[in-house]
Order: structure tokens, then sequence, then C-alpha cells
């Protein structure tokens, strides 16, 4: 049990960090409802779980990769382009109109919402080397068997999902005190804060 209730820790501790995926699971959840919001978090669950399969099976080759400066460097500037277009494109475009019960209407397929959060979160940075370095702490240091790794990744991704599911039932429910000019400066917001985040990132590798 003492790996399991590790990875809760650690997954608490992810889900109370504000950064871009937080901003694109609430604005999914407002703009589009629970299933929009929770198929963002689909992608970005499946991106963590092949993050974690990598460094689990490929240890000693991710930990080369992400001391490698030319990796780090590269990463970040498309990691931030991402973002930035991400951030744009929210910025151009307009929110959705309310219906006279004020439902949530989904107007992006959902591969588009699969895709936002998968690579959201596989060309961020802070996803790579928080898993890399993350992993390597623990299967260094406690040297776990394979069912104990497994309760291990079981409770950080259970947490992740739970508390990433609880966000977008909130942005839900948000939205029924919402009118047009708020989702407006919603959207406003969400993209302004994608594109800075895009641009802090392409600025800490130069």
């Amino acid at each position: 049990m003492y790996f399991l209730w590790e990875g809760i820790k650690y997954g608490l501790v992810l889900c109370i960090l504000l950064g871009p995926i937080f901003v694109a699971l609430m604005q999914a959840g407002v703009e589009q409802g629970f299933r929009a919001g929770a198929m963002v978090g689909l992608g970005i669950w499946m991106s963590d779980l092949l993050f974690i399969l990598a460094v689990y099976w490929g240890l000693s080759y991710v930990s080369d990769l992400t001391n490698d400066g030319a990796f780090k460097f590269y990463l970040g500037i498309i990691g931030g382009a991402i973002l930035i277009t991400f951030g744009i494109g929210t910025l151009l475009s307009k929110p959705p109109q309310l219906t006279f019960e004020n439902k949530a209407v989904r107007h992006s397929s959902w591969v588009q919402l699969w895709s936002k959060g998968f690579f959201i979160n596989t060309l961020n940075p802070f996803t790579v080397f928080f898993w890399a370095g993350l992993m390597g702490t623990i299967l260094v240091r406690d040297n776990p068997t394979t069912s104990e790794a497994s309760l291990f990744f079981t409770g950080i991704l259970a947490t992740i999902v739970l508390t990433d599911l609880a966000k977008v039932l909130l942005a839900k429910e948000i939205r029924r005190w919402l009118q047009p000019v708020h989702l407006l400066w919603l959207r406003r917001i969400s993209g302004a804060a994608l594109v800075v985040f895009g641009v802090v990132l392409v600025y800490k590798v130069f």
C-alpha cells in the first residue's frame, strides 16, 4: 500500500498546479460540456500513460535524453509554438452561442478535443521532465518490484483522472452562471494564458 499511497500523493500535487493543461480542461468544460472536457482529459491521460511506459521500460535512455541540451532546446521551441498556436486560435475564434436553456453545445470533433489534450501535454517540457525525474527517483531509490511499480502508477494516474474530471465537472457547473459576454472573456483569458505559457517557455530555452 505504500506505493499506492505515494502515487496518490504525487497525483494530488499535480492536480493543484495551474498551467496550460488546467486551462484546456476548464475551457472545454465551460464551452462544450462535460463530455468534451473529458475527451480533452482522455488525450492528456493517454499522453501520461505513454510517458510512464517510456520511462519505466527505458529509464536510462529517457534520462540521457532529458539531460541533452539540444533535446531541451527543440522540445521547448516546439512546445512553446504549439501553445502559442492554440492560444492565438482561441483568441481569434468566437465562443459558442448559448442555447435557450444555457446548455453546452459541442462544436469540436472528438478527435480535435482528444488531440488538443494529447499534444498540449506531450509537448509540454514540464510533463517530460516531471515523469523522467519522478520515475527515476522512485525506481532508483525504492527499487520496486513490477507489482509495486504498478501500484504506484495506478495511484498517480487514477488521482490525475479523478481530479481532472472534477475540474471539468466544476467547469460545467460554472457555465450555468455565465452570460455570452462572460464566455467571450473566458475565451480571451484562456487564449492569452496559453500564449503567455508558450512565450515564457520559448524565452526560457534561450
